[in-house]
């Protein structure tokens, strides 16, 4: 335990904050309220979690002396019982800086019990980066949909008839099965029957989920918000007034959702211009289009299709120093830590996987996907290749999320700050605020807030207006970031 605490601190101490998986206290005076919150929150983690008392985040993760460890540890065991259903913890001792501290293993809730809830309130929790945020009544259906195994996407289409698939994209689907699986389901000759043991269609011709998603001409009629919702943050000479850039809502089938992100993504993102070994000169996207591709692929392929889910859209946020892609629906069959690293081909949406294996790209002709788990791979590459960092993965058990940030040299001084820090610089993106706008926009405390814009004043990346008596605001100086 000592090795691993030691890296731990270290990666902690690198970062300048707690992560999803890992929530740090200083507990010098005590348990804090906060801690009951937390236990939910990593209980409902895939994986679960771990907990460190006797570290205080504010002073770079340095011990704090622990008045009596003993009644600490005692004491977190009396809390986890507090929860629905009780937390498992794995506790023990550890030494950092020549102090100790308290290291608790926090163990997953069993899926078929989630959402674990504080049984005072009945309020259950979930990670977001370093914090902890109640579930919404959607998010807690979620939870208890996990419970059963996902045939969402087999599911009839109610009101869709078979003149909702697109005829392009079938008969494109219909001549790729015959050639590519002659001897299999391209053996039966009558179009209708091999659609739908395909799963394409129900027996009296009516579309399955999974089959007018990957083949419909606007499976939106059917489903609102089975859409990618694309943003890019403003640039510092924008005017206050502006929120975002280059938004856009993407509709369609799933072939052609991929096309138009692609399309979006070509006119967004930022490029250089760049001379290769063989004298020719190139633009180059800030993030490499093909490693965007796989994880566009995989949030439209992978995303939850069950009831709770329909309020949820696909999301892409191009910050200044990272690209987010949020899906709805948490891994299945798999672990974070495993992928790209087993050649696994588990999936949520078994039948909407099997069509989308012979779909194909209605601009280019290209495949939608694989299915030989070659998507993290190829990401990883494509990345590497571009000099950016790995991607992070990040699984909440009903929302996954990849982050894909720019390298060091490309970065300004936002680069290096805490998860906190970075939603207060980016709420400051639309124009000045005050604390308590900013409380209100974040949901965050003052205290913490005031925490986040001193360190933010200090490192030259916001300026304060006003002050002493008068009104006091927040901004963005004109020339924080480096496009």
């Amino acid at each position: 335990m000592a090795e691993n605490l030691d890296d731990l601190v270290r990666t902690l101490r690198a970062s300048g904050g707690d992560s999803t998986s890992v929530e740090v206290k200083a507990a010098g005076g005590g348990l804090p309220q906060s801690l009951t919150a937390s236990l939910s929150a990593l209980a409902n983690l895939p994986g679960g979690g771990t907990l460190i008392l006797g570290l205080d985040e504010r002073s770079g993760f340095r011990p704090v002396p622990l008045a009596d460890p003993q009644a600490l540890k005692q004491g977190l065991a009396g809390k986890a019982r507090t929860l629905t259903p009780p937390v498992s913890l794995s506790i023990s001792d550890g030494i950092v800086d020549g102090l100790p501290v308290i290291v608790a293993q926090v163990h997953e809730c069993d899926p078929s019990a989630k959402p674990c809830r504080v049984t005072a309130g009945n309020v259950a929790y979930i990670r977001g980066y370093d914090g902890d945020f109640p579930l919404s009544d959607l998010e807690i259906q979620g939870f208890l949909a996990a419970r059963r195994p996902p045939l969402f996407d087999r599911q009839p289409v109610d009101g869709a008839t078979a003149d909702d698939l697109d005829p392009e994209l079938v008969a494109s689907y219909l001549a790729t099965v015959r050639e590519r699986d002659a001897t299999g389901l391209g053996r039966f000759d009558d179009d209708a029957e091999l659609l739908r043991r395909a799963g394409v269609i129900m027996a009296g011709g009516q579309p399955t989920v999974a089959g007018l998603l990957a083949l419909g001409v606007h499976p939106q009629q059917f489903f609102p918000r089975f859409v990618i919702q694309a943003a890019a943050e403003p640039l510092p000479e924008d005017p206050p007034e502006v929120r975002a850039r280059n938004q856009i809502t993407i509709t369609g089938s799933i072939p052609r959702m991929l096309d138009a992100a692609l399309d979006w993504a070509r006119r967004t993102f930022d490029t250089t211009i760049v001379a290769n070994p063989d004298g020719t000169v190139t633009d180059r996207p800030a993030y490499p289009l093909v490693a965007f591709r796989e994880i566009i692929a995989n949030a439209l392929i992978h995303r939850d299709l069950d009831h709770w889910s329909q309020a949820f859209a696909i999301e892409v946020r191009l910050r200044r120093d990272r690209l987010v892609v949020t899906n709805p629906g948490g891994l299945y069959g798999i672990t974070v830590d495993r992928l790209g690293r087993d050649a696994v081909t588990s999936a949520r949406n078994g039948l909407l996987v099997a069509i989308c294996q012979h779909v194909r790209s209605s601009s280019a002709g290209g495949r939608v996907i694989e299915a030989l788990a070659s998507g993290i791979p190829t990401i990883a590459h494509e990345l590497s290749t571009h000099g950016l960092p790995q991607a992070q993965y990040i699984d909440t058990g009903i929302r996954f999320t990849v982050l894909l940030r720019r390298p060091a040299g490309m970065l300004t001084a936002a680069a290096s700050l805490t998860a906190t820090e970075l939603r207060v610089y980016d709420a400051l993106a639309a124009g000045p605020r005050s604390v308590a706008e900013l409380e209100t926009a974040l949901g965050m405390t003052r205290p913490n807030i005031r925490k986040a814009l001193r360190a933010l004043r200090n490192r030259g990346l916001v300026d304060q207006d006003g002050g002493k008596g008068r009104p006091t605001t927040y901004r963005q100086p004109a020339d924080t970031v480096r496009r």
